[in-house]
């Protein structure tokens, strides 16, 4: 990648690798973005050994641990650094199916060793706090409940609540589709509150002037779609108005959401559907949570843990 950011002019093998995931996978439009960056910073660190991913074949296990080693020295965080081997990893992947060549050169080049990260949630009094913030009765303020709403309710990543469009939402029938990774559908349920909301919200939608071809279920003050940036702001400010401590993200409401299902007795398979998680073993994260829950709840009613009150009355 150039001093300025931009991105270079990539080879045909790394388009052709592009257009794979775009047409054959069906990859999202940030995923296809966040693999372009991938490769053209491996390209550029190529060149700089005259080298390039038009030439596959010349690209060795050798050459990959000099590139792990650069991206060490960038100091960059380990999820990152994980993200741009998994892009090389389908890269070389692709290139042995397209016959370039016979073998993977990032076979053993490993990941590096993940520090355990736990979700951050809000608790349930937070989310009542969050959520009833204000009796505001603005077009915008229906607007951003309903987002709240929803994240929290129906526990929807934020990117999906943004590409909803009018007609994904069965107010009727409490149900919304929702198009996730891979633009892969799901069907997922709508609180009772989400539903009041929502249609709140729908109900003054024309005061944002959207156009008639306008799809958009979630619009900004211009009319078109809202983004997750505007989004992340949206929460901030309703999380500082209720004064709730601490930074309030989208993707919090959604953590939160499977917490309190877990904590409220949920099996792990209908929370991985409801999250439209590929793998169980990602939703397993959220057991941490519940666990916290549970140690929470024991600190405060065992007659033995040394938080109880029995046993601070007894200090007196």
């Amino acid at each position: 990648m150039s001093s300025t950011g931009e991105l270079h002019s990539l080879p045909e093998t790394a388009q052709m690798f592009l257009t794979h995931l775009d047409i054959e996978k069906g990859s999202s439009k940030a995923t296809l973005a966040s693999y372009e960056r991938d490769l053209d910073q491996f390209e550029h660190f190529l060149s700089t050994r005259s080298l390039s991913v038009a030439e596959p074949e010349k690209i060795n296990r050798d050459i990959l641990r000099g590139f792990l080693a650069f991206l060490h020295g960038k100091k960059l965080a380990k999820t990152s650094v994980s993200r741009k081997l998994s892009t090389l990893r389908s890269f070389f992947k692709y290139m042995i199916k397209m016959g370039f060549i016979t073998s993977n050169p990032m076979n053993g080049i490993r990941n590096p060793k993940q520090e355990t990260r736990h979700p951050q949630a809000l608790n349930v009094d937070q989310i009542s706090t969050l959520l009833d913030y204000s009796k505001d009765t603005s077009p915008q303020h229906k607007r951003d409940e309903a987002i709240a709403e929803l994240l929290y309710g129906s526990g929807l990543r934020v990117s999906e609540a943004m590409g909803l469009n009018l007609d994904d939402v069965d107010i009727s029938s409490s149900i919304i589709r929702v198009y996730g990774k891979g633009s892969k559908e799901r069907l997922a349920p709508l609180s009772d509150s989400s539903v009041k909301a929502l249609d709140a919200y729908i109900r003054v939608r024309g005061a944002f002037n959207p156009s008639i071809s306008e799809e958009a279920l979630f619009l900004g003050v211009r009319g078109k779609r809202l983004n997750r940036r505007q989004v992340n702001r949206i929460l901030e400010k309703m999380a500082a108005e209720a004064h709730l401590q601490g930074r309030v993200h989208p993707h919090m409401l959604r953590h939160s959401f499977a917490s309190h299902m877990l904590q409220s007795g949920a099996d792990m398979r209908s929370v991985q559907e409801l999250l439209g998680h590929e793998r169980l073993t990602t939703t397993q994260r959220y057991t941490h949570l519940n666990l916290q829950h549970i140690m929470n709840v024991y600190d405060k009613a065992h007659p033995m843990s040394a938080e109880h009150p029995s046993d601070k009355d007894d200090n007196k």
